[in-house]
């Protein structure tokens, strides 16, 4: 859903940093060969992305729900010569394209790719965080936050996306994910162990530093 006018939302795009080749590239095979394009970051997303981990240059990032690995490659411009991602999604299918686009990044031997339910593969992961990128299941946000919440270094971050769901979450809930989404939305405002905005950008960005 667009909560932009279009010719608005394109003056934006053409004043903010474009995409790097290797990200369109892979934006373009991932329209051309996956399905559910519409959950790739997208160009102005993903320039947000990679300049939050600039800004936070983090040595530890983890994203949950990799897709063809776009947002995870934002994301790695921000790393230190040490730094790492962890990133997980479910679709075994995807992990090919994920890991050729790493390599060719540049970033592969700091991208790590795990495969399983996000739930479960959390607590086998050591260390803390200064970075979380949550975009997976809907349903399961507010069971993600409770993971990493305590394992979020103070100054950290989590971003949250698609918690606006095309608007749905100022309306009656008729589905368990919008339910669940105004569930996590309600949930994160109301944790004093965390600053909270809620950015109207694509479909909904909430970034929350951990005090």
């Amino acid at each position: 859903m667009n909560f932009l006018d279009k010719n608005l939302e394109a003056y934006v795009q053409q004043h903010s940093d474009q995409e790097p080749e290797l990200l369109q590239q892979l934006a373009r095979e991932t329209h051309l060969k996956v399905l559910q394009p519409r959950m790739l970051s997208g160009a102005y997303q993903g320039r947000l992305l990679a300049l939050v981990a600039k800004l936070i240059a983090p040595k530890r990032v983890l994203e949950i729900g990799t897709y063809t690995g776009y947002s995870a490659l934002c994301m790695a411009e921000g790393l230190p010569p040490n730094g790492r991602i962890d990133t997980i999604d479910i679709d075994e299918e995807l992990t090919d394209i994920q890991r050729r686009y790493f390599e060719a990044s540049g970033y592969g031997n700091q991208i790590f790719q795990h495969l399983g339910n996000a739930a479960d593969v959390i607590p086998t992961l050591k260390g803390d965080f200064d970075l979380v990128f949550i975009d997976a299941d809907k349903e399961q946000y507010p069971q993600y936050f409770d993971l990493i919440i305590d394992r979020l270094q103070t100054g950290g971050l989590i971003i949250a996306d698609n918690v606006l769901w095309s608007g749905k979450v100022v309306t009656k809930a008729t589905d368990e994910a919008t339910e669940t989404l105004q569930l996590f939305n309600k949930k994160v405002m109301e944790d004093t162990r965390v600053e909270t905005v809620l950015l109207p950008v694509r479909d909904g960005l909430t970034l929350l530093r951990k005090i």
